[in-house]
């Protein structure tokens, strides 16, 4: 497996150029079959685990330290680098943010996302003036580990409703920008042009675009304007919790196994995991 070190600098050159998908498995088993697909990084869902330990993605329901021990976990499973979706940072000080932040590097992260959602209602955006002493604290917290991790700074403009979401995103990205962020990332445009807005607001600096949903955009549309990372968030666990739920309410409501119809058989996961266990021993 290749060192952390290695992962590191291999995901610094995927920004480089290009575009490249990085998808979000939930736990191992689904970081094993990505890495599989041929993916070339991986990046951990915040909602995806939380959905695992009947918790919903909000209000840091799920603790730091729980959250830092499954993203050691996707780090392990593989050895393809890792991106943290590490919420707004675990604090709403900078001095948590950087401790906090510390600790994800530690976990041997290539890269981590903060955001700027405070999880409250009446004032769901930080301050802009506080995003960006939080951006600071974790660029710092970064510099001073000596990793080269990249840092991401989201805004989450569109996700908490904010009536002028494209202008207020590009607002603070060009901020979490010149605070030290490497890559910037609003989760939540649907439309070309907004994207397209956002990638030449930035640019220089890599964009990461959300796609939760299938929006009419193909990973060579987005390309095609300049997106260097593609991410799905809690999409791919949320095909799977779809494939459940349906399979799940068929038998509860009509005594139906119709659900099980097109479920990938035994023989094809198990024998995927057989082999992917003899590459692991070999």
């Amino acid at each position: 497996m290749s060192s952390i070190a290695a992962r590191r600098a291999a995901f610094r050159t995927l920004h480089e150029r290009g575009c490249f998908v990085i998808p979000n498995p939930w736990d191992a088993g689904t970081a094993r079959y990505l890495r599989h697909l041929g993916f070339k990084a991986l990046a951990t869902t915040s909602s995806g685990f939380s959905f695992t330990k009947a918790l919903p993605d909000t209000d840091w329901a799920v603790p730091v330290e729980m959250a830092l021990a499954h993203i050691a976990e996707i780090v392990d499973a593989t050895e393809l680098p890792v991106n943290a979706d590490f919420e707004s940072g675990y604090a709403h000080e900078p001095e948590g943010v950087a401790a906090n932040v510390a600790a994800c590097v530690a976990a041997g992260v290539a890269g981590l996302s903060i955001e700027d959602a405070t999880g409250d209602k009446s004032k769901p955006l930080y301050d802009l003036a506080l995003g960006v002493e939080r951006m600071r604290a974790a660029r710092a917290a970064i510099d001073a580990s000596g990793a080269e991790v990249l840092l991401t700074g989201r805004a989450e403009c569109y996700l908490v409703g904010h009536p002028d979401p494209l202008k207020e995103s590009i607002r603070r990205l060009q901020a979490y920008a010149e605070a030290g962020a490497d890559v910037l990332y609003a989760p939540g445009p649907r439309k070309r042009d907004e994207i397209k807005a956002i990638v030449e607001a930035v640019a220089p600096k890599p964009v990461n675009v959300l796609m939760s949903s299938n929006v009419g955009l193909a990973v060579e549309d987005l390309a095609a304007i300049g997106v260097r990372r593609i991410s799905v968030g809690s999409a791919l666990s949320r095909a799977a919790w779809g494939a459940f739920i349906r399979a799940a309410k068929a038998i509860a409501r009509d005594g139906s196994f119709a659900g099980f119809d097109g479920s990938v058989s035994f023989a094809e996961l198990n024998g995927f995991f057989r082999e992917d266990l003899k590459e692991r021993s070999s």
